[in-house]
């Protein structure tokens, strides 16, 4: 039973404006010194019905509340959570992911989109609190990936280095002992200036065993400092190899799995410069720079209390320029990090221009482009160029300034060490030795300053490999994945919806798919039947609906285990570089060579890589260009003959063959599909004569669904694409639905 003391509490702590409704229930959940910080009323459940249900932030936990008390639901907070907003054409959704997986996804319609903001951006502010800021605007927190880098993502590097602290700590501990003792030499000066040369000078003999005492502790200083040296700088390359290692293995671990939705909106060589070159940035900035930067911390801190040791008025006139430059730097560091940032999107654009144009070398030269890709090139670097000027101009002002300021520096030790002097007030050894320590604070302090430009290039590229390392999929994995025992093969797609953006490319779509029955997909350009094999892959997730695999909801399977139950051929295959059996292989690494060359004999591809000048271990080029369409086809067919899976899915499989080549892959074909469930997307229809249905589609929805003869007999949609194209009214392409503007739509959906 509820406590009346903590029952009265709970609910006086209830924010005002929530509706009367939810008072008891919430107040029935809170605690007693728990207290609510947004709420968001829902009224749509999991398959888009109408029901009322209730979302509240405390300033502990997530809760969730449904119908009646015991439907709710918490979440104790953690800087791991992140919460997602999606709308798609009046429908809401608010997704809880943490690093693994969706822990619960809610929607509403768009009636309580501002409150789903304010939801949003109080979250984001108990994330990452601010002593002096109010909470970020939601606006602010949806263009947070265009923010300008800041220092702070360096310290994000930690996770990665945590595992390699021990080693961090001793190159941390050498540092310190070999810093502390390259400052031994200038001290030693000073007694042998005092003590020995200037006694010498005034007529008195050499001691020479203070010589021996003074100069053996210069060189064993010197040598301890050097061995340590080495040892540090040994020590903290071999971390930072790794932690760049680490980071570029996370960071493709991670993109491979995102969903097809995030790759359809970056750019190849853009992801390529961020694992590649932003990573190398990081190493070295690890190894080298921030090395080099605790040692001139070190040298700076260790200096400047042995100068006031020594006399800290002469030490306070050596000192008078640092505050100067210090304001410098923190001036100049703002600059610098919009520009480098800019610099480095800059650069991607460059990069982009490659990723294009190598690979598509054989397009640019069937249409004489070269030029055209020269001038494209040529205007990305002259951006690059640009912008790189702009930030070469401010560090050529800033870096002579700082080396003015050093060596004025230097003469104002000069000018008061000289009338000191001349007063009686320190030693000319003194003097001395703080001649050597202000030199070597002021390269310290100059080595400093220059790590700024650095130190903004590696928090530039460190937060645009965290830019994808933040990303979370929207195909997400479940948070307890179903084991997947014997497949049988039945696919139900119960009512299901998928939008991409507004628009609307399937709806209230239901078809059920006995196991072994073999289903055509036919329809005009748009009509959705690529963007339906993509959600029957998982390569998307439905809006609406559910789409079930032996009765199981597939997205209570883990991805990877779904998938490999799929054989897919798609219109256009790729190959990796690599040999034919490597890519036949590729499904199963592990296959012998027997079953590479019976996958191959069932797709008919035996002859032909015989016929290749070093058999199954021929090279078949970047993206298979040593082979013909046809060819690299039925490698492909082959691929998917080989994994042996209980659904297989044919994209266009035979549209980039020739007829003969067509006829021997159909025969392959109508052995493979026996005892498989099979969805087929066919450039000719006559080549689904033989389905147990076929499917017409028509903007996103189920128009005819029977056999082709059946069909033909109903003189409907079917009969129509079906004469269209035996008379040869439209293009090939045209008649069956399936175009470049319909792959473009697909890929986007």
């Amino acid at each position: 039973m509820q406590d009346p003391i903590l029952e009265s509490s709970a609910a006086a702590a209830c924010p005002p404006g929530l509706p009367a409704a939810w008072h008891d229930t919430l107040s029935a959940q809170l605690a007693a010194d728990e207290h609510p910080l947004e709420w968001l009323p829902l009224n749509l459940d999991g398959q888009l019905q109408y029901a009322d249900s209730l979302l509240v932030l405390t300033d502990r936990r997530w809760l969730f509340c449904g119908a009646d008390a015991q439907s709710c639901r918490s979440w104790p907070l953690r800087p791991d959570l992140h919460l997602k907003l999606q709308d798609h054409a009046g429908v809401g959704s608010l997704e809880l992911v943490d690093e693994h997986a969706r822990l619960a996804r809610w929607r509403y319609t768009m009636d309580s989109h501002p409150q789903a903001l304010r939801l949003l951006a109080r979250h984001e502010s108990l994330r990452q609190p601010s002593d002096d800021a109010p909470p970020a605007p939601a606006a602010d927190i949806a263009a947070k990936d265009t923010q300008p880098p800041r220092a702070s993502s360096l310290f994000r590097l930690w996770r990665f280095a945590r595992p390699y602290r021990r080693q961090l700590g001793i190159g941390l501990v050498l540092t310190l002992i070999s810093t502390g003792a390259s400052l031994v030499p200038p001290y030693l000066t000073m007694p042998l200036m005092d003590d020995v040369l200037i006694p010498f000078q005034n007529g008195e003999p050499i001691h020479w065993n203070l010589v021996t005492l003074y100069l053996g502790g210069l060189l064993a200083s010197s040598l301890v400092a050097w061995a340590l040296g080495w040892g540090r700088s040994a020590i903290l390359a071999w971390v930072s190899e790794r932690i760049g290692a680490d980071l570029r293995t996370s960071t493709y671990q991670h993109l491979q799995q995102l969903s097809l939705q995030y790759f359809g909106g970056k750019r190849t060589g853009d992801l390529m410069a961020r694992i590649g070159s932003e990573s190398d940035r990081i190493c070295l900035f690890l190894s080298l720079h921030l090395l080099d930067f605790f040692t001139d911390i070190l040298m700076i801190v260790m200096t400047a209390a042995i100068l006031l040791s020594i006399d800290p008025w002469l030490a306070l006139a050596t000192l008078a320029p640092l505050p100067i430059i210090l304001w410098m730097i923190h001036w100049v560091r703002d600059r610098l990090r919009h520009g480098f940032e800019k610099a480095d999107r800059v650069w991607s654009e460059i990069t982009n221009v490659l990723a294009d144009t190598i690979p598509g070398i054989r397009v640019v030269k069937a249409f004489a482009q070269e030029k055209r890709e020269v001038a494209r090139f040529r205007e990305a670097n002259d951006r690059n160029l640009a912008i790189n000027d702009r930030v070469n101009a401010l560090w050529s002002l800033f870096t002579p300034t700082v080396t003015l300021l050093t060596e004025l520096g230097l003469l104002v030790v000069w000018v008061f060490g000289i009338w000191l002097v001349s007063r009686q007030a320190i030693t000319v050894g003194v003097l001395t030795a703080f001649l050597a320590y202000i030199s070597r604070f002021y390269v310290r302090l100059d080595s400093m300053s220059r790590i700024v430009s650095v130190t903004q290039r590696a928090a530039a590229g460190a937060k645009r490999i965290f830019d994808i390392l933040d990303h979370v999929s929207s195909v997400p994995e479940p948070a307890e994945p179903r084991p997947m025992n014997q497949i049988r093969g039945r696919i139900e797609l119960s009512r299901i919806g998928f939008r991409y953006g507004n628009r609307s490319v399937i709806q209230d779509l239901s078809l059920d798919i006995a196991p072994g029955e073999m289903v055509g997909l036919v329809g005009h350009s748009g009509s959705g039947k690529s963007t339906l094999v993509n959600l029957i892959c998982r390569f998307y997730d439905v809006s609406q609906g559910a789409i079930r695999l032996d009765g199981i909801d597939i997205r209570q399977y883990a991805i990877s285990d779904y998938r490999r139950h799929i054989g897919l051929v798609l219109q256009e295959p790729f190959l990796f570089y690599g040999s034919v059996a490597e890519n036949i292989a590729y499904g199963r690494p592990d296959a012998s060579r027997a079953d590479i060359i019976a996958a191959a004999r069932a797709a008919h591809a035996h002859e032909f890589i015989l016929r290749l000048p070093h058999g199954y271990d021929s090279l078949v080029g970047e993206r298979g260009q040593a082979l013909s369409g046809g060819e690299r086809q039925r490698i492909s067919i082959a691929r998917a003959i080989l994994i042996d899976p209980p659904i297989l899915i044919l994209d266009e499989a035979t549209s980039s063959v020739d007829t003969a080549t067509e006829n021997e892959i159909q025969k392959a074909l109508d052995n493979l599909v026996k005892g498989r469930t099979t969805i087929s997307i066919a450039h000719r229809l006559s080549t689904l004569r033989e389905a147990d249905r076929l499917v017409v589609m028509d903007s996103g929805r189920i128009v005819e669904i029977g056999r082709h003869d059946e069909l033909l007999a109903r003189e409907g949609a079917y009969a129509r694409l079906y004469q269209a194209q035996l008379q040869g009214a439209l293009p090939p392409s045209r008649a069956t639905g399936h175009s470049a503007h319909e792959a473009d739509d697909d890929s986007d959906s």
